[in-house]
């Protein structure tokens, strides 16, 4: 059995049998980018800090829209 695996090997693995778990993923990861980028916009009057939730929600993939629904729409509802 081997425990190491090295860049050659990365030839061997068929990408295409792991498709059909990692599209909806993706997909799913998409929509949730857009969907709070398109909140984030609708309400930029509100939103104190703009610039620091787009940089979450785009490079914290899932988990950055997810803060931002959880978090960071909780900011204009104290205003």
């Amino acid at each position: 059995m081997k425990l190491h695996y090295g860049l050659g090997d990365l030839k061997d693995i068929d990408f295409m049998a792991f498709l059909p778990i990692i599209m909806p993923v993706i997909v799913v990861s998409t929509i949730l980018i857009l969907i709070a980028l398109i909140d984030l916009y609708r309400h930029r009057k509100t939103r104190k800090n703009m610039l620091p939730w787009v940089l979450i929600i785009l490079f914290a993939n899932t988990l950055g829209p997810i803060l931002y629904f959880t978090i960071g729409r909780k900011d204009s509802e104290r205003i």
